[in-house]
């Protein structure tokens, strides 16, 4: 406290409150001189995809230093290139005209011998029509192909993992 009266009267400026007159925060910007001196929003980081994949093993025991490793898609051959061949193999394959052995490497085991099992069951190579390619998680793809038997539409589907730097099939079906 002073001896001044006026001192002691005189408003204090600092304690003021200070209440928002509105919450939006781009209410400052509306006029339309000030709408071009606007900050642009930074860019988000586009975040890559996690890799979620567990491969299929289908109940066989691996020592830990030998077990199959995911493998990401951006690390694999393209989808789409990848897909049409093994589809027109796997249609070789059923009319009898290709040898299940030639594609072994990109089967599961499991999956193979239901493979050979099926070998030369057809008795023409059908004709691909379409090709629908989805990829679920990184480093799976589930592909149906609609195949033409003559007057018949049928599908082929088949599932891929990205497993030890390649594509691997571990479901194989031909509706």
């Amino acid at each position: 406290m002073t001896t001044d009266p006026l001192y002691d009267l005189s408003p204090i400026f600092n304690q003021i409150p200070l209440t928002p007159i509105s919450s939006d925060e781009s209410e400052d910007w509306l006029h339309p001189v000030l709408e071009i001196f606007r900050p642009h929003p930074a860019p988000q980081p586009v975040k890559k995809s996690r890799l979620y994949l567990v491969p299929s093993v289908f109940d066989d025991e691996f020592d830990p230093d030998c077990a199959p490793e995911p493998t990401s898609a951006q690390d694999l051959p393209d989808l789409v290139k990848w897909s049409t061949n093994f589809a027109r193999n796997i249609l070789e394959i059923y009319a009898g005209r290709r040898s299940p052995t030639q594609l072994s490497q990109q089967f599961h085991h499991h999956i193979f011998n239901e493979l050979i099992k099926k070998s030369g069951s057809e008795k023409q190579v059908g004709r691909i029509r379409k090709l629908h390619i989805s990829e679920p998680l990184d480093g799976i793809c589930e592909t149906t192909v609609t195949v033409r038997y003559g007057n018949r539409l049928r599908a082929l589907i088949f599932r891929f993992e990205g497993v030890d730097r390649r594509w691997l099939c571990t479901a194989l079906t031909l509706l």
